[in-house]
């Protein structure tokens, strides 16, 4: 219940007390003191019922608070958490890579490193941008400098790609750096 309803029935109260005080100031009657009785048991009840429904309202501000900050301190679990398996290659290439002196051998398990990434960032929703050939767009590309167009064709159009954007669950999350064309 709101506090200016609170106000009201104790004007009320009040109000009805006086009334009865001035009509009934010679004599008092059992029907109307059992009357201001039961108005004032009413208001005792709905102070009683503010005063729960507050605390129960702070209750739940303060554990959804702390319910909030354990989210924001353990939000990027499950990535990391993922990651530390191609972590863990990159430790086993790094020991190889130390170990044996056969490139083509090292190139391969630095390739297997690099695909094990991509599919697990891509698993949790993340998607590379694919910019090149494609109309300059201020919503997704960052325009690092503009060279001349190679012909009238690739005017206005992303020519190179100096960093990658990215997207996790089609909400961009790293604009892509580019070369345009004018």
């Amino acid at each position: 219940m709101e506090d200016k309803e609170i106000l009201e029935k104790n004007d009320t109260i009040n109000e009805t007390l006086e009334n009865n005080t001035d009509e009934n100031a010679a004599s008092t009657n059992a029907p109307e003191v059992s009357e201001v009785e039961k108005l004032t048991a009413e208001l005792a009840e709905q102070k009683d019922k503010y005063l729960r429904l507050m605390a129960e309202f702070d209750n739940f501000r303060r554990r959804t608070a702390k319910e909030r900050l354990e989210l924001i301190q353990t939000a990027g679990k499950d990535i990391v958490v993922s990651l530390l398996d191609v972590l863990d290659d990159c430790d086993r290439a790094e020991k190889q890579l130390n170990s044996n002196a056969d490139i083509a051998v090292q190139k391969e398990g630095i390739q297997l490193v690099f695909n094990k990434i991509r599919s697990t960032l891509q698993a949790k929703g993340v998607k590379a941008m694919e910019s090149i050939n494609t109309d300059f767009d201020t919503e997704k590309h960052e325009a690092i400098t503009e060279i001349p167009a190679p012909n009238n064709k690739m005017k206005g159009k992303v020519l190179d790609e100096v960093m990658k954007g990215y997207y996790l669950n089609d909400k961009i999350v790293r604009f892509a750096k580019v070369v345009v064309g004018k």
